[in-house]
């Protein structure tokens, strides 16, 4: 069990950035994240391990294997405990993101019907491409083939649709062993909603089948929901192409309204940005005593606007509470997911108004604007408007930004990534052939409070890099990564001599910035696209995966979306699964035997780098590549 006996300091980044900020926030009175789980801890021994169930009201109950509590109320034995409470972490997760997508669909829809006339489609020859890809006609008016490729979409999320629309870009042996598994995904809502009823007391009690029914509703978001999220989004609001930016604190601005927008939909965020250029609210800034607005994104809502608009990213999960302890943030504007509850609280306690704007994400004492399609571009001005009201009652005496900004460069989508190598995986293929690049390791996720903030992530990627192995990142990753030098193109100088040589050739930093957590889903069709040039399984090529600071259920299913896909994934925290030696033994050994991948857990990410390396050297020999 995780026990949270050292000092505060040691799971933060104790830097100027991070350092200073709890500091002050200390001596303000404040509790931060880090202060709460001190309050928590010790933590549930049973929660930690899976063996706690409160399904029903003949429970709750605590199982303990070896005594005369080794079943539930029911008859539920660990295995059955364990399985059933995975499978609905993974659900949740997958339903998250799967929503996500389902919102960039009806966007999407809304722009071919004619009603949201705020948002375009930025991306038309990504549309076409798609209606194509679903066999459908790309003649006639574009909104036409908007409205046609968003209802094919929409047809995933139901149980008697034709089948995922995605599902064609695997290799067909990938197919085929889900088909034999019984996991290929069905339809994005079905897959979720079964777990719920499979783990219902009483339906399937074979851990076993659970979980590899968690394994196809993990699928049913990443071949899915998220794949949906990330395509539309690149239809509505452009394909990523590279550029720089700015990251951390530093990117607010004492002099400016200082607007941050949090959580993961670039449907409101977009808005948000335009309003903010609108002469007119410009105009009430300066009247306000602001020499301008300045728009910063957090978490994933920041890295979407980082990867097509180059708007700075002022953080990630465990800076969120910190942006407000700078005393300089006018307005958090939140839609849904990783956003923590406290930032109401923490908000109240600045001239920092906390507006949300989705109907699915409630907030008591924040400022409500319930935004659609429709009204997305009006709402946005009055959210700014407000923002501006709120600069004028800063307290001077609380202002304090402590870093400077660092710069990155972001907006390596797979188009950009071939197109950078003249359209065609080739030149990919044969620099890993040639051992230029290794292999390659997606690192993904979030930040955790019981982990030393960024560390893990960071020392993990220079790990790989040194060793000739290029790494692509998503999500919280991001700002640990730019704030370290890793995402600009002299960050090469810590890669090894071979990839440093193709970094510099390419004018690339050793770690591509891919997007938000959504866009994970890149990373697997990119893998994808690999595996069919060289007529292999995924399974085959020299990737792995990682989350080595993870902490939510969308985690969870992405990384268990990624060992059924065939890439073997790294946890730094192990699930909540290791009161199952049943489970647990499948999940770090028995699915290479089932799907060709498995979980690696390792809290040491020097330790977890080497196994990494091991993995892709025995990967490339498998291919017949020198390790």
């Amino acid at each position: 069990m995780f026990v949270f006996d050292k000092p505060i300091e040691e799971f933060s980044s104790w830097a100027n950035e991070t350092g200073c900020l709890i500091d002050k926030a200390r001596k303000e009175g404040l509790k931060l994240a880090w202060d709460r789980l001190a309050s928590q801890t010790p933590q549930c021994n049973f929660c930690e391990m899976g063996l706690s169930c409160a399904k029903c009201v003949m429970g709750p109950c605590r199982i303990i294997p070896g005594l005369d509590r080794d079943k539930g109320v029911c008859g539920a034995d660990a295995d059955l405990t364990v399985a059933r409470n995975f499978g609905r972490f993974v659900a949740g997760g997958s339903a998250a993101h799967s929503d996500h997508g389902r919102d960039l669909v009806e966007v999407l829809r809304e722009i071919g019907s004619g009603h949201a006339t705020a948002y375009q489609i930025r991306d038309e020859g990504k549309l076409k491409r798609l209606a194509e890809e679903f066999g459908l006609s790309v003649n006639g008016d574009i909104k036409k083939v908007a409205k046609d490729v968003a209802e094919r979409l929409g047809q995933d999320y139901s149980t008697f649709g034709p089948g995922l629309a995605f599902l064609g870009r695997l290799p067909k042996v990938r197919r085929e062993l889900w088909d034999k598994l019984s996991i290929t995904p069905r339809g994005i809502d079905r897959e979720p909603v079964e777990m719920l009823h499979r783990t219902h007391m009483g339906v399937d009690c074979d851990p076993v089948s659970l979980a590899l029914h968690a394994a196809r509703t993990s699928l049913s978001d990443g071949w899915g929901g998220s794949m949906a999220g990330t395509e539309i989004s690149d239809v509505i609001f452009g394909t990523p192409a590279p550029g720089k930016t700015k990251v951390n604190l530093g990117v607010l601005k004492a002099d400016m309204v200082n607007i941050l927008v949090h959580g993961h939909s670039p449907v409101v965020s977009e808005m948000i940005l335009a309003a903010a250029a609108d002469p007119a609210i410009l105009a009430e800034a300066k009247k306000a005593g602001a020499n301008g607005i300045n728009i910063a994104g957090l978490c994933c809502t920041g890295n979407e606007l980082l990867m097509r608009r180059g708007v700075p990213l002022a953080g990630n999960h465990m800076m969120t509470e910190l942006t407000i302890v700078t005393g300089v943030v006018e307005a958090i504007v939140a839609d849904y997911q990783c956003i923590m509850p406290s930032l109401v609280n923490i908000a109240q306690c600045y001239h920092t108004k906390f507006v949300t704007t989705s109907d699915k994400g409630h907030f008591p004492g924040a400022e409500r604007f319930h935004f659609n399609p429709q009204n997305a571009r009006e709402l946005a001005g009055q959210v700014v408007l407000l923002a501006v009201e709120a600069f004028k009652k800063r307290d001077p005496n609380k202002i304090f930004i402590p870093v400077e900004p660092v710069e990155i460069m972001s907006g390596f989508s797979n188009e950009a990534i071939l197109g950078a190598l003249g359209g065609t995986p080739d030149p990919l293929i044969e620099a890993i052939k040639a051992g230029t690049v290794r292999g390659a390791v997606g690192i993904v996720g979030c930040n955790n409070p019981k982990l030393k903030q960024d560390h893990h992530h960071v020392t993990l990627a220079k790990e790989l890099i040194k060793k000739d192995i290029l790494v692509l990142v998503t999500g919280c990753a991001t700002s640990a990564m730019g704030k370290a030098g890793l995402l600009m193109p002299e960050g090469a100088a810590m890669a090894g001599e071979k990839l440093a040589g193709l970094c510099q050739t390419l004018g690339i930093p050793p770690v591509l910035h891919v997007g938000s957590c959504v866009d994970n889903s890149r990373i697997i069709h990119l893998c994808a696209v690999l595996a069919n040039a060289l007529g292999v399984d995924i399974s085959a090529l020299p990737v792995a995966a990682s989350a080595p600071e993870w902490y939510s259920e969308k985690a969870a299913a992405i990384g268990l979306y990624a060992v059924a896909t065939g890439i073997t994934t790294h946890l730094g925290l192990p699930p909540m699964i290791l009161g199952s030696p049943a489970l647990t033994n499948l999940a770090v050994s028995g699915l290479n035997d089932v799907v060709g991948a498995c979980f690696i857990v390792e809290g040491d990410p020097v330790k977890a780098g080497a196994i990494l390396d091991d993995l892709i050297s025995s990967k490339r020999q498998g291919l017949g590549l020198s390790a």
